[in-house]
């Protein structure tokens, strides 16, 4: 069993099969923010197919510089889905406020990310959601309790990464487990 009371910052969450929430089958989720109030994490394997980055920085009034990179933009989960974040390395720090997630990566949430990234001045790698997920005071505790997820270190493959279809299996796998060899129900020695 792995321990529910360490903190979950920076680390991964993998949603076990039949978890029973439908939003969250197959997630890998990214965790910003971990503390006795709660958890707020990043889903980083679902990618929002219709939305374009040069089309949302178009809707935000932003010019490109050129030609910009395209970052894709994911799912990030369920709360507050027209809220934007950017996860990125750590080289890049914004003026209005960056959260250090673990030294080697870190969030931001204001506009000014996707403005330097229009300019070419972002971080070197980056990944936009657009929602995220949150946990109340032991929520997500007592979900990894009863089996809904699992916890790995993450891979910059997997947090930054565009092979999202396999994202699930390989945080999966730094764990040592086929995915095959999952069972839909839960038991407790």
């Amino acid at each position: 069993m792995q321990p529910t009371d360490a903190n979950l910052l920076g680390k991964l969450l993998i949603a076990m099969p039949e978890m029973g929430d439908p939003r969250f089958e197959h997630s890998v989720i990214y965790i910003c923010a971990h503390s006795k109030e709660g958890a707020m994490g990043l889903i980083v394997n679902k990618p929002q197919s219709k939305l374009r980055f040069s089309k949302l920085l178009e809707q935000l009034d932003i010019s490109a510089d050129g030609d910009v990179k395209d970052v894709r933009i994911h799912y990030g989960g369920p709360v507050e889905m027209a809220r934007g974040f950017v996860v990125h390395t750590s080289d890049y720090r914004s003026e209005m406020g960056t959260l250090d997630v673990d030294g080697r990566i870190g969030m931001t949430a204001t506009i000014d990310v996707l403005e330097d990234i229009a300019k070419g001045d972002g971080p070197a790698t980056s990944m936009l959601a657009l929602g995220y997920a949150g946990w109340g005071a032991g929520q997500l505790e007592g979900e990894i309790m009863r089996n809904g997820w699992l916890t790995c270190d993450p891979t910059d493959a997997i947090v930054f990464g565009r092979a999202n279809e396999h994202k699930w299996t390989a945080a999966l796998k730094i764990l040592g487990v086929d995915p095959l060899m999952l069972s839909s129900t839960a038991g407790h020695a």
